[in-house]
């Protein structure tokens, strides 16, 4: 099947990935990568501001001159396929809808949530032209489910077979990858994941931090001395899953989330998931067996306690977790085919 991917490859490791098992899975895929086209724009302070705040309103004209630019050398396609999505409007996706040619949102964000304020402003006009749009979280799908005339598909987040794999790394692990805990993720206003993390650290824990923003944390003097870098991909990644004895996953209120990437990406990678006790937590790994949670900072401290105090019990959990997320089926691979034969049905 041949495929037109619309997705922040240059930008977006996660939709990199999906382009990477698609291929994976046979299919011939044609790239067309808007954040590369317009970068001037995205990296201009400004503009980049306006653009997020007006839901991209004024780059509409410009997307569409584009898009018509590839529609008319692209060869037959079979399938269309627009991951994220915030940048095409009404007007873009009726250049794209041909008889025939299912045209797929595969979205991970909350476009129909509040945090981002008007972020999704263009993308939400244009959901009800969609063949199929994917949604993570029960309040999306009912809420696509009244915008959207096309599909909503429910999937799980998930890991990369490739990327994450805990085969990928083949050497010894380096000594700045080692911890005790660890937490991967980007400083966010509004979240209180330092504060939480700050109550771990009261209590006696050794946290490693890597992730973007967090000098902008009012508890920055007390975090400085746990932060080991920006962002981490690849080898990198893993290798910080694997070297921690425990991993934690923080959820996003803001995002209204109840699982993340992290909930699939940690156990696959060979760490030990340490999150937060949600429905959907409860119902991909069993507590103590497979994963660990918490409903507090208070009750994570003592988890992580006397997680660090076993180490047999430790690495039972961890193994357990490895087995049940293959089980789960909830690789890129595992989800895509999912979506492509709903596209179809």
């Amino acid at each position: 099947m041949k495929i037109l991917y619309l997705g922040t490859t240059s930008t977006s490791t996660t939709s990199r990935h999906r382009a990477d098992a698609l291929s994976r899975l046979g299919h011939v895929l044609l790239i067309a990568d808007p954040y590369a086209v317009f970068i001037g724009q995205f990296h201009n302070r400004i503009l980049s501001v306006i653009h997020f705040r007006t839901g991209y309103a004024f780059l509409q004209k410009t997307v569409c001159t584009w898009l018509n630019g590839i529609i008319k050398t692209a060869d037959k396609i079979d399938l269309i396929w627009i991951d994220g999505g915030e940048l095409f409007g009404a007007k873009a996706l009726q250049l794209l809808r041909k008889p025939d040619v299912p045209v797929v949102l595969f979205n991970h964000d909350d476009p129909t949530g509040k945090r981002d304020g008007c972020r999704f402003a263009s993308l939400q006009k244009a959901l009800s032209l969609y063949s199929l749009v994917t949604a993570v979280r029960n309040e999306t799908e009912q809420e696509l489910k009244i915008i959207c005339t096309g599909k909503v598909l429910r999937i799980w987040r998930t890991y990369d077979e490739v990327q994450h794999s805990a085969k990928s790394i083949n050497r010894i692990i380096p000594n700045t990858y080692h911890s005790d805990v660890c937490f991967i993720g980007t400083w966010m206003r509004h979240e209180n994941r330092d504060q939480f993390l700050v109550h771990l650290l009261e209590r006696g824990l050794n946290i490693a931090i890597w992730g973007d923003r967090w000098q902008k944390s009012a508890y920055w003097p007390q975090l400085k001395n746990h932060w080991r870098g920006n962002a981490l991909s690849g080898q990198d990644y893993v290798m910080a899953i694997q070297g921690a004895k425990v991993c934690l996953g923080l959820l996003s209120k803001g995002n209204r989330d109840l699982h993340t990437t992290r909930t699939m990406e940690i156990p696959y990678a060979g760490g030990l998931l340490c999150a937060e006790r949600t429905a959907e937590h409860l119902k991909l790994y069993r507590e103590n067996e497979e994963a660990v949670f918490w409903s507090d900072a208070h009750e994570c401290a003592e988890k992580c306690l006397d997680l660090l105090a076993h180490p047999e019990k430790r690495e039972l959990i961890r193994l357990a977790g490895m087995k049940r997320v293959l089980e789960n089926k909830v690789g890129n691979e595992d989800i895509c085919q999912q979506i492509i034969t709903a596209a179809f049905q």
